[in-house]
């Protein structure tokens, strides 16, 4: 039987390959399916292929689609990535000839009304928070879905996203891709003063980063009681135009020994401040639960006035204290060391509920399930599809 055809399809912002490409290094060693990385970007393949090979990796064929169509559609945007829905037109035509696809976010389900309705559709799904926005409705129409633990499971299962058969929790192949990216930590700050990473999410909706993000840089500039590390999720300046604006408010704070802004480099994806820091401070960021790999105190900034309390969509705001102001934001950072013991028990179970840890690495689970579904498919060809 010939090998099938399995396209790992990237068509959204950097951090999404941290979330396939470990799977795709994994599946490669398997004879029985023919692996394929496919990127809109030559920054995008050029970052898989350097996983690849760190990750020794078998045969894996790259291809970049679009070229300098594409490339000029982005520049016309501003943003890293050229817009989805020409992508997804480019992409059509390659992916014809695949048996399935593996995707990290859902817009390229249109693939499916665009010649590729033949396909296996599989998801990685990207980040493990809590925000509704994690269950989405259109998981449903995946054929098969790769979950980071019981959490996910237990959500979606509740809300009919998912069928028997049609997923497996394999833990979390960021965690793979970690190893495989970062360096050694930077050092960013002369003193020896505890890191805060203040982390603000990429939606306006629901960030704090417009309400409190500028008070609370003052405020560490004025009183350099801690270093700061500024890293927005990279979605938030990942167009041009945002990104300008945003270093001519923040070039006032540029020069401040104690404080190191970074509005998209490859450390706001690959843990490295995470790792670095000793406090989180953030609002509804997936992010955290990365952090609490190694459980530290937590400070989430309630910038909307949400009623927080009893919703599921908010559920890491139980790991630290929760501010409806970024007044006097030092001290409360003190208040976060001093009673995280308080908190340590719930970000333990929090951390365990997300990710399923147990076994083998995440990725190499990933690839054995994803391996499982589509030779199981392909013995039944009437098998459960979307």
């Amino acid at each position: 039987m010939a090998p099938q055809k399995v396209c790992f399809f990237l068509n959204a912002q950097a951090h999404m390959l941290m979330h396939t490409v470990p799977i795709a290094i994994r599946l490669s060693h398997d004879r029985r399916f023919e692996t394929h990385v496919v990127a809109t970007t030559a920054a995008h393949i050029e970052h898989a292929r350097a996983m690849a090979l760190k990750g020794g990796a078998g045969p894996i064929r790259f291809l970049r689609i679009g070229g300098r169509w594409l490339e000029r559609a982005a520049r016309l945007t501003g943003a890293s990535i050229p817009p989805k829905l020409l992508s997804l037109a480019v992409a059509s035509r390659h992916l014809k000839g695949f048996d399935a696809v593996v995707l990290p976010e859902r817009t390229s389900l249109l693939l499916r009304r665009m010649g590729c309705g033949h396909l296996r559709f599989v998801h990685t799904t990207h980040g493990a928070g809590d925000r509704a926005v994690g269950f989405d409705p259109r998981i449903r129409q995946f054929d098969f879905v790769l979950l980071a633990g019981e959490k996910q499971r237990r959500r979606m299962l509740a809300k009919g996203l998912l069928r028997e058969g049609g997923h497996a929790v394999v833990g979390y192949p960021k965690f793979d891709a970690v190893a495989l990216c970062r360096a050694e930590p930077p050092a960013l700050f002369r003193s020896e003063r505890p890191v805060v990473l203040y982390n603000p999410h990429s939606s306006r909706a629901l960030s704090s980063w417009e309400k409190m993000g500028e008070a609370i840089l003052r405020q560490a500039a004025a009183e350099p009681r801690y270093n700061l590390i500024v890293a927005p999720h990279i979605k938030r300046f990942d167009r041009q135009g945002d990104r300008l604006r945003a270093e001519r408010l923040l070039a006032p704070y540029s020069a401040c020994a104690n404080i190191h802004i970074d509005l998209g480099s490859s450390r706001c994806i690959d843990m490295t401040y995470a790792a670095m820091a000793d406090i989180y401070l953030g609002d509804v960021s997936s992010q955290v639960y990365e952090f609490l790999a190694k459980p530290r105190p937590c400070l989430f900034l309630n910038a909307h006035g949400v009623a927080w309390r009893n919703d599921e969509n908010y559920a890491h705001w139980r790991y630290g204290r929760v501010l409806d102001s970024a007044d006097r934001i030092l001290d409360a950072l003190d208040a976060a060391c001093d009673d995280h013991s308080t908190y340590l028990p719930a970000q333990q179970e929090g951390f365990q509920d997300t990710f399923d840890m147990c076994g083998d690495l995440p990725s190499a689970r990933a690839a054995q399930a994803l391996a499982e579904f589509l030779l199981r498919a392909a013995r039944d060809s009437d098998g459960p599809r979307a």
